[in-house]
Order: structure tokens, then C-alpha cells, then sequence
């Protein structure tokens, strides 16, 4: 693979998606010992501190490595767990080894609850790296802030993570997400329907979950600032029949039509869409940019309407490629072109940038959440990452792709537009 073409590998890993063994998850299961630091202690300083030792810092997880979400968990906890085995290979950070820790709690908040109660207060984990999905995180978020751990990368984007000035642990500056958030996803989206296809209105069908109501709370803050009409309808996350709301949507004909939609009910949207005589552009949010999603669709679609995504990995540069051939010695074959298994290896990379910003200091959270904050951090596959002054807005730059899937590359997405953050794409509209 050393001499695969950037743009191939790129429309690959967008639409990678493969069955997953769930014995292939290299981390560590739940009944795994952590460092002998079962409780925050006091380090020299003063300052509370767990789960190091002169040779050792423990992380853990939980996520649904089990289920219907096994594709995604799975994948990411594989990227996690390479990147330490990397890290570790090489001598560790300052001497210290990074042991994960994992629970498979099947995407239920209740246990993802309890797996972080048990973790973070019994188990004296040093760190959260990678939590998984929105309900878990909802459910965890609360405990976070008030225990102060640093948790880094979260497999979501609710918009109960975003802060532009999380100033105490209280506010939540031990919470750092990476991935766009969804409400500022809502935004760029808009934004792009301007920019990129004249739209002066947009149409959106939205789940009644955090993916979809904070897309559309996004797309129509912008929509309202650009003067732009929406027409929302909302549907149950896994509704059967959305046929009710896609015909009140389409009654008003859009210029542009928004599926804010997970895995579970975006292929239902974009089929009845259609079936029902759509025409206009459609886009949907980052998490449907697999090739398992625009192969439900795609044949149902056929040609009708183009069908867009927002994407916020990218391969396209020099040293983006070089961090995907750096991740695939590392991630093996069955994973190499996985882009869950690199947002896995992104969670790692950030979390441990803030280690090695504390190399022959004490490491202690609060010198921890100090060191992710002093310097702006780069994500592997494209864009930078500023935690600076407070701010946990996570990614803010997106490129958008078109589902394709008969592409020379014989693969799902291609690039249709570059990466640009809202404030660029703002700056194209006349």
C-alpha cells in the first residue's frame, strides 16, 4: 500500500466499512487491573492526582464494541489501543507506559454510567480517552466535571460538550472534545447549501435525538443570519415510516435538503426522499460518510438527487498521508483504511500531546488540562485542534463529499468541495 494514490486512499477510508470481530478490539477487557492508585491522592504539590505511577498512567473507556453500534465502538478502540502500543513499542511518554482499559457497555448509558463511577472512582484512572456516543456521554458528562478528570475525544458531537470559555472543571475545562460538534456541523452545512449551491432555503429532516435536534438548532442559527427560509420536520430516531414528514418538507420545495439523521434512520430519509420525486441536493452529517450508508442508498437514489455529506478527516496533504501510513503499520491491514479506527488513533494522539508537553513535570490533571491548552494541537489527518482560553468547540473546519459510488475508485465518497472552516465558506457568499 506505500504507493497508494492520496486521493484513492481518501475515498477510501471515508467509505471504509467493514464486518468487525469484536475479538480483533486490541484493549483491555473490564475485569483488567489498573495501577495501584485506586483513589485521587495528594501529589507533592498539592494538587490531586491518579492513576500514575514512576512507570505507568492508565486511561480507560467504555463504548459498544457489541451490538448495533459494534462497527463504530470497535474500530475506534482498535485506533486507541495502536496508537499507545505505539507509543509504548517506542519507551513510552517520560518513562511511562500507557495502559487502556475498556468496558464494552453496549451503547447503554446505565452501564456507561457505571463502567466511568467504577473507573474514575474506584479504579483511579488517570484519564477518559474516547467515550462513546451521545447517551453515555450525557450520562457521564455531569461526573466529569465535577470530579475534574481530564476525559479527551468523544464519539459525538453533542452540543452539551461545546464551550468557548470552560474556565474551571465546574465549566468543564477537564472536557475535551475533538470531533465536530453537531450544532456547529448544523451551521456549516447551511453554509454550504449558500456557498456552494446558491440555496435560499433549505429543507431539513431531523431525528429526535442530539444528532438531529442540534443539527437543526445549528441550521437555523445560520439560516437566520443569511435570510434563508427552513422548512423542519422532525422524525423518531429509527422511525420506519418518515414518508409524513418528508412530504410536508418537500410541499414547500427547497432549494437544499438536510438529513439530520444517524446510521439507524438516514437511509430511510434519503430512500423516501426518492421515492417521493425529490430533486434538490441533499446532504447529510459526517457520521453517515461510510461506504456501508451510501451503499443502502445509493441504487434507491439513482441519480434523482445528488447526495452530499460533511466530512472532517482528511488525506490530501503530504503530512496527512505520512500519518496514515505511520497508522497503518500499527493498525494492520484489516484496519488500515478504517476511518473509525483513525478517529480512535486521533483520541490517542491528542491525549498523549498533552503528556509529552509535561516531560520532566509532575503530572497532575491540572498540569495536564494547562498543557493541552498552551499550544494549538494538529490532528493527524488534517486541521488543528486550539483548547486555548477555555475554548472546547472541537473540530471547526469540514470539506464536503458526494456519494458516488460507481467512481473509478469503486468507492463511496469522492471530494466535492475542500476543507474550509464556517468562517471561509461564509466568506465565499456574496
Amino acid at each position: 500500500m506505500k504507493n497508494m494514490n492520496i486521493k484513492k486512499l481518501t475515498a477510501i477510508v471515508l467509505s471504509a466499512a467493514m464486518v468487525l470481530s469484536m475479538a480483533a478490539c486490541g484493549s483491555g477487557s473490564s475485569n483488567e487491573t489498573a495501577s495501584d492508585n485506586a483513589a485521587a491522592e495528594e501529589s507533592e504539590s498539592g494538587i490531586k492526582v491518579q492513576g500514575v505511577s514512576d512507570d505507568e498512567i492508565t486511561v480507560y473507556n467504555s463504548s459498544a464494541v457489541s451490538g448495533a453500534f459494534a462497527a463504530t465502538g470497535a474500530p475506534i478502540n482498535v485506533g486507541i489501543q495502536a496508537y499507545f502500543d505505539m507509543v509504548n513499542e517506542n519507551g513510552g511518554i517520560d518513562g511511562r507506559k500507557i495502559t487502556f482499559l475498556h468496558t464494552d457497555d453496549e451503547y447503554d448509558p446505565v452501564k456507561g454510567k457505571a463502567a466511568f463511577e467504577e473507573y474514575a472512582y474506584n479504579e483511579g484512572v488517570f484519564a477518559v480517552v474516547g467515550m462513546f456516543g451521545s447517551g453515555v456521554t450525557q450520562a457521564c458528562l455531569d461526573g466529569i466535571k465535577e470530579l475534574g478528570i481530564p476525559a479527551v475525544y468523544f464519539a459525538t458531537g453533542i452540543k452539551d460538550l461545546y464551550n468557548d470559555s470552560a474556565t474551571t472543571t465546574a465549566d468543564g475545562s477537564s472536557v475535551f472534545p475533538v470531533q465536530p460538534i453537531y450544532l456547529t456541523e448544523g451551521k456549516i452545512m447551511v453554509a454550504d447549501a449558500k456557498a456552494y449551491f446558491d440555496a435560499s432555503s433549505v429543507g431539513i429532516i431531523y431525528t429526535s435525538d442530539d444528532t438531529g435536534m442540534d443539527i437543526v438548532e445549528g441550521v437555523k442559527a445560520q439560516a437566520a443570519d443569511l435570510g434563508m427560509e427552513v422548512y423542519a420536520e422532525q422524525v423518531a430516531a429509527q422511525a420506519e415510516d418518515v414518508s409524513a414528514a418528508v412530504t410536508a418538507v418537500l410541499k414547500n420545495s427547497p432549494d437544499y435538503v438536510i438529513i439530520a439523521a444517524a446510521q439507524a434512520t438516514f437511509p430511510t430519509i434519503a430512500k423516501e426522499l426518492a421515492a417521493q420525486g425529490n430533486t434538490a441536493p441533499a446532504m447529510t452529517t459526517y457520521i453517515n460518510g461510510v461506504y456501508s450508508m451510501c451503499e443502502q442508498v445509493y441504487a434507491t437514489i439513482n441519480g434523482q438527487y445528488d447526495l452530499y455529506c460533511t466530512a472532517w478527516l482528511d488525506y490530501s496533504g503530504a503530512d496527512e498521508y505520512a500519518a496514515w501510513q505511520e497508522a497503518s503499520q500499527y493498525l494492520g491491514e484489516e484496519y488500515a483504511l478504517n476511518g473509525y479506527a483513525h478517529c480512535g488513533w486521533i483520541a490517542a494522539s491528542v491525549f498523549c500531546e498533552g503528556l509529552r508537553r509535561l516531560e520532566g513535570k509532575e503530572v497532575t490533571w491540572e498540569n495536564y488540562i494547562a498543557a493541552l491548552e498552551e499550544a494549538p494541537i494538529k490532528n493527524p489527518f488534517g486541521g488543528t485542534l486550539d483548547f486555548a482560553n477555555g475554548q472546547r468547540m472541537g473540530t471547526t473546519a469540514m470539506y464536503v463529499v458526494k456519494a458516488n459510488i460507481d467512481a473509478a475508485t469503486g468507492t463511496g465518497w469522492e471530494t466535492y468541495q475542500p476543507m474550509a472552516t464556517l468562517d471561509e465558506v461564509l466568506a465565499m457568499i456574496k
